[in-house]
C-alpha cells in the first residue's frame, strides 16, 4: 500500500508542473473533439492577459475556455481555435485564476478570417495528423543539407534513440514548422531530408526564434518518451536546445 501511495504521489507531482497537470478533466479533454480538431463556437466571454486572449466558447454542447496570442474578439463572434492543446488545471498568473482546462492554440479564425496578430499553431504531439504537414503553402527544400560536424541526421537519431537518449546530439536541418512561445518556449519541427514518414522529423524546444524554411544547427540532449500530460507524448524531443540560424 505504501509503495502504491508513493507511486501515485510521484505521478501527481509530475502532473502538477506548470500548465501540464494530468487529471480526470485533462484526460477527458484529450479525448474530446476540441483537442483533436479545434475548439469552435460562439464567444460568450473574453479577456486579455499578458500576451494572450482568453475566450469562453459556447460549442453548443458545453462552454470551454480557449486561449491564443492576443487577437481581437468580442461576445457573439464565431471563433475557431484550431489544433488546440488542452491544459488541465491551468493557472494564469496574470489573471490570478485557475481554469479547469484551457485549450491553447495559435491557429485562430474569427468570423471566418484569420486575425493578423494570431501566432503560429499550438504545439501538438508528433503523432497528431496536423504535424505531418509543413507550415505554409509549400514544404521547404530539404536537398543538399550537410550533416553537422560530428553530428547525426534526423533518421540516425530515430534509429539510434536508445544509444542517444540522454546524450548530446547535433543535427542540421530546415525548420518545417515553428510555434512561438508555447509554455514559455519556441517549438520547432526540423527535417534534413533523411528518413521516411515517422522518422524524418525532429521536435525541438528552444528560446531561439526561427521561421519556416530557416536552415538551423541544433545541439542539445535528446529526451525520449516525454509525456506532457493530457495524453500528449513525444517519442523523441531535444529540449532547451541551442539553435543557430545559418
Amino acid at each position: 500500500m505504501k509503495k502504491l501511495l508513493s507511486t501515485c504521489s510521484l505521478i501527481l507531482a509530475l502532473a502538477c508542473l506548470p500548465g501540464l497537470a494530468a487529471s480526470p478533466v485533462g484526460a477527458a479533454a484529450a479525448k474530446s473533439p476540441a483537442a483533436a480538431d479545434g475548439l469552435a463556437g460562439k464567444v460568450v466571454e473574453t479577456m486579455n492577459a499578458a500576451t494572450y486572449t482568453y475566450v469562453l466558447v459556447d460549442t453548443g454542447a458545453k462552454k470551454l475556455w480557449g486561449a491564443a496570442p492576443q487577437f481581437a474578439a468580442k461576445v457573439g463572434d464565431a471563433v475557431i481555435l484550431g489544433e488546440a492543446l488542452p491544459m488541465a488545471n491551468y493557472h494564469s498568473k496574470s489573471l490570478n485564476r485557475t481554469f479547469d482546462v484551457v485549450y491553447f492554440s495559435g491557429n485562430v479564425k474569427v468570423n471566418g478570417t484569420r486575425p493578423e496578430s494570431s501566432g503560429a499553431a499550438a504545439e501538438l504531439p508528433k503523432d497528431h495528423p496536423s504535424t505531418a504537414r509543413a507550415a505554409g503553402p509549400a514544404a521547404p527544400d530539404l536537398s543538399g543539407i550537410k550533416r553537422a560536424t560530428a553530428g547525426q541526421t534526423v533518421a540516425e537519431i530515430h534509429a539510434g534513440r536508445a544509444k542517444f537518449a540522454g546524450k548530446p546530439v547535433a543535427v542540421r536541418g530546415r525548420v518545417v514548422k515553428f510555434n512561438s512561445m508555447i509554455l514559455g518556449k519556441n517549438w520547432l519541427h526540423v527535417r534534413d531530408g533523411s528518413g521516411a514518414e515517422g522518422t524524418n522529423d525532429l521536435t525541438v524546444t528552444t528560446l531561439t526564434a526561427a521561421k519556416v524554411g530557416d536552415l538551423v544547427l541544433v545541439t542539445g540532449r535528446l529526451a525520449t518518451d516525454r509525456d506532457f500530460g493530457g495524453g500528449y507524448k513525444y517519442g523523441l524531443i531535444v529540449e532547451d536546445a541551442t539553435v543557430v540560424v545559418e
